[in-house]
């Protein structure tokens, strides 16, 4: 990663303060629309929700999830939600929004060596921890009706986070429909419509995009698709109504796989494959 490439977000660091305190509620207990988007996790038997409408605010969760450290981050300039285990090099880690961005994609930092972390990328990039990663978990980016018809006992980060903020405010708004980027990117591939939802895997070195569109005409009756990548078999599950995928692999187990505008998965994945029409 070129450090010339890394640009101001606006905020100064911890301008946008994380929230290392987290409170949850019962799924009973919280008001969210059926169509407000959620990042789901489980971990040990714990199942939580992360509201978007939430997330766009601190962008970075700190806390544990059963029973180990995790960090839950949200990009809403890439649309990206990701969940890593919050340790660095054996120990817990707490990090917090820098106020960076590369490629319009969040630069998280460490409070303890005050490294620079790739969101997407999931690796140190500047700092003493530099070229360590983290390892994401498996994450559902879904609607809340989808996710609470799963998990009716899911737990719901509360809105009581010791910030003052209008969590039912979108500063986003109309971000998602707009055929322009806030933030430059260093390659735009023009393949696909920059804000097409994919679903981007990566196995082995090799990346792959799944475009919501082509997915439509390619899933089956029950919404999945049987494919060949990087010498497996993999499913992928599409849901039109709740606009969310999901990766599987051959045995049903969850694959970590990343929800983005196309945009943001081809910028940093410039090599990806991308399903076929047919």
């Amino acid at each position: 990663m070129p450090v010339d490439a890394i640009v101001k977000g606006g905020p100064p660091r911890d301008g946008i303060p994380a929230i290392d305190r987290p409170r949850f509620v019962a799924a009973a207990q919280y008001g969210l629309a059926p169509n407000d988007r959620v990042l789901g996790l489980q971990r040990g038997g714990a199942v939580r929700a992360y509201p978007a409408r939430t997330l766009n605010w601190p962008e970075i969760v700190n806390g544990q999830l059963g029973g180990e450290p995790v960090a839950v981050t949200y990009c809403p300039l890439c649309g990206t939600g990701m969940a890593f285990d919050a340790r660095v090099a054996g120990r817990a880690a707490s990090f917090g929004v820098s106020g960076l961005l590369y490629d319009s994609d969040m630069l998280l930092y460490d409070r303890g060596t005050e490294s620079l972390w790739s969101q997407i990328m999931a690796r140190a990039v500047a700092g003493p921890s530099k070229g360590a990663s983290l390892r994401s978990l498996a994450l559902t980016h879904t609607s809340w009706a989808d996710w609470r018809s799963r998990h009716p006992r899911s737990e719901v980060l509360s809105t009581d986070t010791g910030h003052e903020r209008d969590y039912t405010r979108d500063p986003y708004d109309g971000y998602e429909q707009s055929a322009r980027l806030m933030f430059e990117v260093q390659r735009l591939d023009s393949r696909i419509f920059m804000k097409e939802w994919v679903l981007g895997l990566s196995l082995d070195g090799r990346h792959k995009a799944y475009p919501f569109d082509r997915l439509s005409r390619r899933v089956d009756s029950q919404g999945r698709l049987l494919d060949r990548f990087a010498g497996r078999t993999v499913q992928i599950r599409y849901d039109p109504r709740h606009r969310s995928a999901e990766a599987f692999d051959a045995e049903g187990k969850p694959l970590v796989s990343l929800m983005a505008f196309w945009f943001a998965w081809a910028a940093f994945h410039p090599d990806t494959e991308i399903l076929t029409e047919r």
